[in-house]
Order: structure tokens, then sequence, then C-alpha cells
């Protein structure tokens, strides 16, 4: 089993960087499927970055070239590092855990989710 927390949201301006991070206990963290979601009131769960065992990335459109996710396995920590954010980067941000090997992007593919991290972006 894993427990996933996630900490570093807040209130910033558009243009500000922030970073999230998600702390991870239980069962080994390395051998997990890591992402990150998204989501914004009166919407879907929109995914945002996931990075796999081996280390590879993978981030939707919406934030590619401003967010970049990353693990450290030492400390069993994921983090997702969100630069340029713009308003619509606003939304409770929750990580997620999965032990599968395919769909990254999926939602119903993770088992274990934190309870999510406030970011607002002001104009």
């Amino acid at each position: 089993q894993v427990q996933l927390v996630e900490s570093g949201g807040g209130l910033v301006q558009a243009g500000d960087s922030l970073t999230l991070s998600c702390a991870a206990s239980g069962r080994t963290f390395s051998t997990y499927m890591m992402g990150w979601f998204r989501q914004a009131p009166g919407k879907a769960r929109e995914f945002v970055a996931a990075i796999l065992r081996s280390g590879g990335t993978y981030s939707a459109d919406s934030v590619k070239g401003r967010f970049t996710i990353s693990r450290d396995n030492t400390k069993n920590t994921l983090y997702l590092q969100m630069n340029s954010l713009k308003p619509e980067d606003t939304a409770v941000y929750y990580c997620a855990a999965s032990s599968q090997y395919a769909g990254y992007n999926d939602y119903g593919r993770y088992e274990y989710w934190g309870q999510g991290t406030q970011v607002t972006v002001s104009s």
C-alpha cells in the first residue's frame, strides 16, 4: 500500500514558478508509475504529467515546456516544477501512484491518490 501527501501549493501571480511535492510512504516507491493530475471547479480531472519507473516522462500539451515532473527515489518523493504559471493552471493538484505498466495518462489506472493541494494563479 502507498500513502501520498502533496504539499507546496499556494497563491501566485501569472508568470511565477511553484514546486509541488508528493511524499510517499508504504511499499517501495520506486516500483510505481507516478503521475500528477489536476481538477478545476466544475471540470473533469485532467492529466498533467507522469513519470515511469525508468524515469521517462510525459506531459499534457497544455503544460508541455512549462512543467517538469521528477522523482527522487531515495527520498520517496515526487515533484512537479511549474514555471510560467497561467491563470488557467488554477486547480487542485493531485499526485497518484500506479502499479500498472500502461495508461500513464489514465486516472483509472492509478490506485493511490493524495489529498490534493490547491494552486491558484492570479493575473
